[in-house]
């Protein structure tokens, strides 16, 4: 997997607005929100995609939605609702290459989304 700019932040070489982290999962404020919330949930080892996750990553999987799931009650969106978007590759609108989870809250969602 090529260095991408979720690594970076990991890392911490870049800036980012880092609203949740545990020793497996970083999470921040997307720099283009489409929603008056919108936060990028993403494990520290990277994976490319979601088709790179193999059963040893199962338990990192389920870290992942949990924490998103925690940061949205923690943050009083959880009631009203949320949506989660993985995004896997071109076709399914995946820029970065380093698997995360789109967070998006505060406004309502609408189907299909695009």
């Amino acid at each position: 997997m090529s260095d991408t700019i979720f690594s970076k932040i990991v890392r911490r070489e870049i800036p980012a607005d880092i609203v949740y982290e545990d020793d497996e999962v970083l999470a921040f404020r997307d720099l283009n929100p489409q929603a008056p919330v919108h936060v990028l949930f993403i494990p520290k080892q990277p994976l490319a995609t979601l088709n790179d996750a193999t059963a040893g990553d199962a338990e990192l999987l389920g870290k992942l939605l949990l924490a998103t799931a925690a940061y949205a009650k923690q943050e009083g969106l959880a009631e009203q609702g949320y949506r989660t978007v993985i995004n896997t590759n071109e076709d399914g609108g995946q820029t970065v290459y380093h698997l995360h989870v789109h967070l998006l809250a505060g406004r309502r969602m609408h189907w299909p989304p695009g």
